[in-house]
């Protein structure tokens, strides 16, 4: 009994880094789903302006002008990144459900488990 109140314990603690492990990759896909959406608005104000349009780039304190040709690449390869970045993060984000799935699985194993000898200690 006091055996398989230690795996529970274990168990448990493993639960718990694991909850809030996917709670900081939930965190972080929130985070990339904010930049996606503010890139995609760029991107469509692009799209409304005229090829000779002043684009300014803020670096540091300081507005650099830029070109349209080389801003409009800039935010199409931040998509790019930003987009496989959110795959990675799904993936991630499926991994550890699937293990917080299992240890959930094991810790009701191990409760009910106790139930079942509960009754057998108490009775010897």
């Amino acid at each position: 009994m006091a055996d398989i109140s230690r795996q529970l314990q274990d168990v448990t603690a493993q639960y718990q880094e694991i909850q809030k492990d996917l709670a900081g990759v939930i965190a972080a896909r929130q985070k990339l789903d904010s930049q996606l959406q503010e890139n995609q608005n760029v991107q469509k104000e692009f799209a409304t302006l005229a090829d000779d349009a002043n684009i300014y780039k803020l670096i540091g304190p300081v507005l650099l002008k830029q070109d349209k040709a080389e801003a409009v690449m800039n935010v199409n390869r931040r998509l790019e990144h930003i987009q496989s970045e959110i795959k990675r993060v799904e993936a991630q984000l499926k991994s550890l459900e699937d293990k917080s799935e299992q240890k959930k699985v094991e810790i009701i194993q191990l409760q009910t488990q106790m139930q079942a000898e509960a009754p057998q200690g108490m009775a010897a």
